[in-house]
């Protein structure tokens, strides 16, 4: 039987993971990739950037990271030399098309939604001042959420960077400066960070050695967020508070069942006293409430919607010194020599706003189709999340699947798992349900993600429920769910990577 023609969007560790798994199966899958190189968010990054996760859940469950990389958490470099060596490994380079931008996707094919129709795909790529139409069974989109739609707060007339005699740009702009030229970009001026998310801090921290106390770095933040000076509290690791089966019977999970139900009911005091617990650890390892910075959401709440981080090293040390000014407000305006703060009498004068104000990757991934059809499909509401049936599948956007846009702990083990259950999907091991069906798992996950994520229910984030998530897809692919030696291990070891290194333990 003729194989499927396969296109991939994106070389970045999504990406890289299709290709390989698709090769695996005899498919023969292009790749396009707009930049000159692998590694998509991580080809350019802040100087400082290392990673968030524990290298040990952020690798390949059959390549492991070389012995050579010892810190727990590697540089930017030390993970795209990582990349490379795996796309060595698995030959991978010879099937990615490197500056060709996808510059649309087109379906042609039955218009029926209650099938899963044969037609084909065409996608249109921009490469070397001339464009082609590739034709595709299937389509992967692996273009991430966290690069090139910079998301730009709205200001009145008249109070936005238009009025603004410095410079204005976003933190995707200043992380796609050679280092040398960042350096040199802030170096004797006076810079403001808005944002206070992973990238805002490291920039802070890169503005704050290049020019010390006498240019302070002020960074403008509306919310307090937990942030986390190591993954051990009170000796604990992290992995064995948050991260076995344990700890999701703790949790109402989207599909359970009475007893599932019941138990988590039951146990959600132990719930609340274990955030309890890292709350304390946290509060005394860093000075938050100090300096009037202690959440009111719970570290749980924080956790399962993908917004704790990792507290630079050193950084309380530089407020207390006064090369970081911390200010928190609900909003801010621009004037000709600065901002001006909402609460604030004092004006704060600048020469540089860098706005680390996240990204539109909703938007993003909706410019791709070509259809307006399927634009709404992928967002039907401006608070909506993107239904995607076990967070791959567009029920009602055929041939398609989307790897690497909702967030997890580890994204790169997760988007591992998911790339295979795509391609046991193409290569016939199980069918998809029905769309009804489909929908109905994704209304119930739609539930899970508003009760344990709130406001920010949209990053469809599944942190602290991989397991539970992961067994799902396991039980699609005919795999043994359970991957432990015994119940003991089997409830409280954490998972990670290597207990999925083979389809069956």
């Amino acid at each position: 039987m003729e194989k499927k023609q396969v296109v991939i969007v994106g070389a970045g560790i999504s990406g890289l993971l299709a290709c390989k798994y698709c090769l695996s199966k005899g498919f023969n899958p292009i790749v396009f990739e707009s930049q000159a190189d692998i590694g998509g968010v991580w080809a350019k990054t802040i100087k400082t950037t290392k990673l968030q996760s524990f290298k040990g859940a952020f690798q390949f469950s059959d390549f492991p990271w070389p012995s050579s990389v010892t810190e727990d958490f590697p540089t930017q470099q030390q993970l795209l030399n990582y990349l490379q060596s795996y796309a060595t490994r698995y030959d991978l380079i010879n099937h990615i098309q490197f500056r060709s931008l996808v510059k649309g996707i087109e379906y042609h094919g039955p218009s029926s939604p209650e099938i899963f129709p044969q037609g084909k795909w065409k996608v249109t790529v921009e490469s070397c001042q001339s464009t082609k139409v590739h034709d595709a069974d299937f389509v992967i989109l692996c273009v991430g959420r966290f690069k090139d739609f910079p998301n730009i707060p709205e200001f009145a007339p008249g109070a936005g960077p238009e009025v603004f005699r410095g410079k204005v740009i976003h933190s995707m702009e200043y992380a796609a400066m050679d280092h040398e030229r960042a350096e040199e970009f802030i170096k004797g001026k006076r810079v403001v960070v808005v944002g206070f998310q992973k990238q805002g801090l490291d920039i802070a921290m890169e503005c704050s050695s290049v020019n010390g106390k006498e240019n302070p770095c002020s960074i403008v933040y509306r919310n307090d967020r937990w942030k986390l000076p190591d993954f051990c509290p009170w000796g604990i690791p992290l992995s064995f508070l948050y991260f076995n089966r344990f700890s999701e019977l703790l949790v109402h999970k989207p599909g359970e069942g009475f007893l599932l139900g019941l138990l988590a009911t039951i146990l959600s005091p132990l719930r609340w006293g274990i955030s309890k617990l890292v709350e304390t650890h946290i509060k005394r390892k860093i000075p938050l409430a100090k300096f009037d910075m202690v959440p009111k959401r719970s570290f749980s709440k924080d956790l399962r919607s993908g917004l704790v981080s990792v507290m630079p090293e050193d950084f309380f040390n530089r407020v207390e010194t006064g090369s970081i000014l911390l200010k928190k407000s609900p909003g801010f305006s621009f004037y000709e020599d600065g901002i001006l703060i909402d609460g604030e009498n004092k004006p704060t004068q600048a020469d540089i706003v860098i706005l680390a104000t996240g990204f539109k990757g909703i938007q993003k991934l909706q410019n791709i189709f070509m259809s307006q059809d399927f634009r709404d499909f992928i967002a039907h509401s401006p608070d909506s999340r993107v239904p995607l049936y076990r967070e791959c599948i567009p029920p009602r956007i055929p041939q398609v699947a989307i790897i690497g846009f909702s967030e997890s702990i580890s994204n790169l083990f997760t988007s591992e798992m998911r790339c295979r259950w795509v391609v046991e999907l193409l290569d016939g091991k199980f069918k998809l349900p029905s769309i009804k069906e489909m929908e109905k798992d994704v209304s119930n996950w739609d539930e899970y993600m508003k009760e344990s994520a709130g406001e920010y229910h949209q990053r469809s984030c599944i942190t602290a429920l991989d397991i539970w998530y992961n067994d799902q897809l396991c039980k699609d692919m005919g795999w043994n769910h359970r991957r432990k030696n015994g119940m003991w291990a089997e409830l409280f070891e954490p998972y990670g990577p290597m207990d999925y290194i083979y389809p069956n333990p």
